[in-house]
């Protein structure tokens, strides 16, 4: 339920995207307005994340997780409505208000029903839900707007999230309240954990004051901004650069996030691997993300590069690292904090990088607009991963977990 819900997020923000083009020719954009547009998402995500973990942490996963499903569905479906570039603002912004909620509630709902030493493969196996909605996205768009137009493209793909909101409400139980978990079960996912940290609460200030919490901001802030970079511009990227138009777009498309899925769960089993050669927790999670950091250093070659599907590679092999790092950060977070408190952390780690993303969507808009080069945009995707796993080692060195003592 966790992969469908991410794939359905992400199917959803990058039907823009993909539509981008069309949209411009249609409603003449410039570069910076189109920045804006992406940008109203990002606020919206921003400001939706300083309540989304606190209140799933309060609600609980089954309640808030379907609120935020049933939101962001209907503000995608409600891009069909729009006849501006304000009309796509408002509805962007509302989108990203909606989706904000997903990955606090995922992440929590990880902590609920696994183990720290299983979470960042689940992690992994549910953030490859990521790439799959950014698949089905170049594959089904295209095909749906070349029929019926681009205002049928938002309404379909925002209306799937009926079909989950369904599935979810009668599925979906906390492990102390599943009717068919048993002792022996319940007992395996609650190994080595104290009953009392489900009732922690963390305040933002204080979890500022923590090595750990800059940690897991500074490992986002610095990343996230990239992988948003992908989603949004790499099919505009591919399109001016090779003239492949609507109908070929989906195809390099759809190889570079095979390939990005393909590090989500990689990413997410090689701690498992380290931890089986009798490396620490600490020490896989680090081993893990250096790998995961070093892998889109091959991006800075994209603009000495000609063959279209050499540069399809690279972006893959990019994409696949973001998508292993990731599954590896969001672990972090249950790896240093107490249960109770996951949501929080994740979702303040999340506004952080959700602001630094505005940042950089603006100064993406601004610099094309300028120059029409990505050459420096590489440049900055290439080493981000490098420089956060600098700060995550040089912070919390020791990988010490938050306790509880300290007040919170």
């Amino acid at each position: 339920m966790l992969f469908f819900a991410t794939s359905k997020n992400y199917l959803d923000r990058q039907v823009l995207g993909i539509l981008a083009d069309t949209l411009q020719n249609q409603f003449h954009w410039t570069e910076s307005q189109y920045g804006y547009i992406v940008s109203s998402f990002q606020l919206a995500y921003a400001l939706g994340l300083t309540f989304a973990g606190a209140w799933i942490d309060r609600v609980g996963t089954r309640v808030g997780y379907a609120v935020m499903v049933a939101a962001w569905s209907l503000a995608s479906a409600a891009h069909a409505l729009a006849h501006s570039i304000l009309g796509f603002g408002i509805a962007r912004f509302f989108l990203g208000l909606g989706e904000a909620g997903n990955f606090p509630a995922a992440i929590k709902t990880t902590a609920e029903w696994f183990p720290p030493q299983e979470r960042s493969f689940a992690t992994g196996l549910f953030n490859a839900g990521a790439n799959v909605g950014a698949i089905l996205a170049p594959l089904c768009v295209p095909w749906i707007t070349l029929r019926y137009g681009w205002r049928a493209a938002f309404v379909i793909v925002g209306g799937l999230g009926i079909l989950w909101l369904a599935w979810w409400l009668v599925s979906y139980h906390p492990p102390e309240k599943h009717p068919r978990i048993t002792p022996a079960e319940f007992a395996w996912i609650r190994a080595g954990q104290c009953e009392s940290e489900e009732r922690v609460r963390i305040g933002w200030r204080a979890l500022l004051r923590t090595r750990q919490g800059w940690a897991f901001i500074l490992a986002k802030t610095l990343t996230d901004p990239i992988w948003w970079f992908y989603l949004f511009w790499l099919p505009k990227f591919l399109d001016q650069r090779y003239h492949l138009g609507l109908s070929h777009l989906g195809l390099p498309l759809v190889v570079i996030y095979i390939i990005s899925d393909l590090g989500s769960i990689g990413g997410g089993w090689l701690p498992a691997w380290f931890l089986r050669r009798g490396a620490t927790i600490a020490r896989a999670r680090k081993a893990a993300l250096l790998c995961c950091a070093l892998c889109p250093l091959p991006v800075l070659l994209i603009s000495h590069v000609h063959s279209a599907w050499m540069v399809v590679g690279i972006l893959g092999l990019a994409t696949a690292a973001h998508q292993g790092w990731s599954a590896n950060v969001y672990t972090v977070a249950s790896d240093l904090f107490p249960r109770g408190a996951v949501g929080s952390v994740v979702g303040l780690g999340t506004l952080f990088s959700s602001l630094s993303a505005i940042g950089f969507s603006l100064f993406t808009g601004w610099l094309l607009q300028w120059t029409h080069s990505y050459a420096p945009l590489f440049v900055l995707a290439a080493f981000a991963y490098l420089v956060a796993w600098m700060a995550v080692q040089a912070l919390v060195p020791r990988w010490d977990r938050v306790a509880l003592s300290q007040g919170f």
